[in-house]
Formats: structure tokens, sequence, C-alpha cells
């Protein structure tokens, strides 16, 4: 099993940045893909930006340009980096991972509030 713990959520004014980090722990070298999903008050969850195992990232339509997702060398580290944050991505940011066959594991997520 992958265990996996966020950090870095906080209030921060629109167009402010605020960085993300997700620490894996476990079967790390069984995981496939990781990404960033958040999930706003009355809306569903929904995928931010993913990234596969062999590094190739994709975006929501809503961050392209905004923001960047990356890991470490040693693939146990993922970050979001959101810049020109706006006050629509304010939410509960989860960390996933996908690893195995079937498996996948989320963190305990993390709130990014951003004011006008």
């Amino acid at each position: 099993q992958v265990q996996l713990v966020e950090f870095g959520g906080g209030l921060v004014q629109a167009g402010g940045s605020l960085r993300l980090s997700c620490a894996a722990s476990g079967s790390i070298g069984s995981i496939n893909a990781m990404g960033w999903y958040r999930q706003a008050p009355g809306k569903q969850r929904e995928l931010v930006a993913g990234i596969t195992s062999s590094e190739t990232p994709k975006y929501a339509d809503s961050v392209k340009g905004r923001f960047t997702i990356s890991r470490d060398n040693t693939k146990t580290m993922v970050y979001l980096q959101m810049d020109s944050l706006k006050p629509e991505d304010t939410a509960v940011y989860y960390c996933s991972a996908e690893w195995g066959v079937y498996g996948r594991s989320w963190g305990q997520g993390t709130q990014v509030t951003v004011s006008s």
C-alpha cells in the first residue's frame, strides 16, 4: 500500500502563489501515477494535475499555464506549484497515487483559500 501526506495549504490573496507538497511512503516502487485533485463545497472532486511514471504531466483546462506539477528524483515527493491564484481555486486539495493494478490512495486533504 501507499500512504500520502500533504503539506502547504493556506490562505492567499488573488494573484498570489502557493506550493503544495505530498510525501509518499510504503510501496513506492508500485506507484504508476500521482496527481492532485480538488473539491470545492457543493462540487464533485476534480482532477487538477497528474504526472505519470514517465513524468508526462497533464492539467485541467482551468489551471493550464498557472499550475505546475513535478516530482523529485526519489519519486517520493510530488509538488503542485500554484501561481496566479483565483478565488475559484478555493477548495480542499488532495494528493492521489495510483499503484499496482487497481490500487489508489488519497491524502487527508489540505485547504486552499484564495481571497478576492
